[in-house]
């Protein structure tokens, strides 16, 4: 029996897929013989996520602050914007910025409560004047935190309440700025140190041109599209004011929210507290340690013990994994949301068995048409389809898949490393 919460997040789901092209969504729950869905061939997508709000924190304490919260080393944006990346910036690239961080924050437990990016916004003298003058100062601290939507009131009353006497101003800002993700295609393939394909063809002959890509990637206010900083297959990730379309949107590649959502599927990946349960997540069982959202050279902050316990011990016994619902016989099931709903098809909180001894072995976590998230004890993660089932549930078979990101010590023993 699913949780009240389950239902909500399923009706959430229900009305973003209402709002996506049904044929292009039949193609991506539909999973071909080599386990790729559609996203990576028919890419690049851009969505505007709605389940995102965005956060500013700015002040002279912002960094000190933050560093005694956050599971991620925030002494990062301390440190001096690196020499510009282009040969000659222009007025809407910031001559120096730093690439976002992903972190999250911890109850005194070292249970999950929300996750964030985190941009350090350029200051306005970061970016050339209309003389083409150079940036002479640093100017007071201004972050911009990208956050679940539906917990946006929690995380700023969790913030005020630590701010103590910290000179810190903490203010939603959802309302103008929005959050956007470009991804699938070309951008599943890159490596991490190379630039948007996209990108790379501007300018003379379809060289290389850093000037082009200065003003292609950046608006007039100094906003960037920067690589999502869990993992390179993620694509690109940016905050933008939300009465203009982001730079490289084109219109036909704009697609709904779902798109994204079953990308992150299909690639093992939680996001927000509708997915990573609220004050009872460990966060190492979610994979965040290997999405650069925990630094383990940092100092104190609050929930660290556990954190550092578990890793110092060297084992995770089950870990969040992507899979599918298969037949009997091995072949798809292609399910509708509205089924899930009316309790005929697994949905959040169902159990997965070992069908030999019954033993339980997981739960599924998220689901949305075959493709799902469960939360797996990595003796069963290389277990057969055959061998996997969904309980009360007849003719639901559980196939795992190990993402290809995951380090090759991740083994059914727990995790050493």
């Amino acid at each position: 029996m699913t949780s009240l919460w389950s239902r909500i997040y399923t009706r959430k789901l229900q009305s973003l897929c209402k709002r996506a092209e049904p044929t292009c969504l039949r193609h991506i729950c539909s999973i071909h013989e080599d386990e790729r869905s559609d996203i990576k061939e028919r890419g690049p997508f851009a969505s505007k996520l709605k389940t995102r709000g965005v956060v500013s924190i700015q002040g002279d304490d912002t960094f000190r602050f933050l560093q005694g919260l956050v599971t991620n080393d925030m002494r990062r944006f301390e440190q001096e914007p690196p020499p510009p990346q282009v040969a000659t910036p222009t007025l809407n690239q910031p001559v120096a910025f730093v690439e976002p961080l992903y972190t999250a924050l911890l109850n005194p437990q070292g249970r999950f409560l929300f996750d964030a990016f985190i941009y350090r916004l350029p200051a306005k003298d970061h970016r050339l004047n209309q003389f083409g003058s150079a940036p002479n100062s640093n100017g007071t601290p201004l972050l911009l935190c990208d956050i679940d939507a539906d917990t946006a009131d929690e995380f700023l009353e969790h913030l005020k309440k630590h701010r103590l006497r910290s000179k810190v101003g903490i203010e939603d800002m959802s309302k103008e700025l929005c959050v956007w993700q470009r991804y699938g295609g070309s951008l599943m393939q890159e490596s991490q140190n190379c630039g948007n394909a996209e990108v790379k063809s501007s300018g003379w002959g379809a060289a290389s041109d850093p000037a082009a890509q200065a003003s292609v990637e950046g608006d007039n206010e100094g906003y960037l599209w920067f690589k999502d900083p869990r993992n390179r297959a993620l694509g690109y990730r940016g905050i933008f004011p939300s009465e203009r379309i982001p730079p490289l949107v084109e219109a036909d590649k704009e697609v709904d929210e779902i798109y994204y959502l079953l990308m992150r599927l299909e690639l093992g990946v939680a996001e927000g507290c509708n997915e990573i349960q609220k004050e009872k997540a460990i966060p190492l069982e979610y994979n965040l340690e290997w999405l650069n959202a925990i630094s383990f050279e940092k100092g104190c902050y609050v929930g660290q013990e556990l954190i550092a316990r578990t890793h110092n011990r060297g084992v995770v016994r089950k870990r969040i994994m992507p899979f599918k619902f298969v037949n009997d016989s091995g072949g798809d099931l292609y399910l509708h949301l509205k089924d899930v709903d009316q309790g005929s098809v697994p949905g959040a909180g169902a159990e997965i068995l070992d069908i030999r001894n019954g033993k339980k072995v997981g739960d599924v976590t998220t689901v949305v048409g075959s493709r799902g998230l469960g939360m797996i004890r990595l003796e069963a993660a290389h277990m057969d389809m055959s061998q996997l089932a969904v309980k009360d549930v007849t003719g639901f078979h559980v196939k795992l898949f190990k993402p290809t990101w995951w380090p090759a010590n991740w083994s059914p023993d727990g995790y050493n490393g």
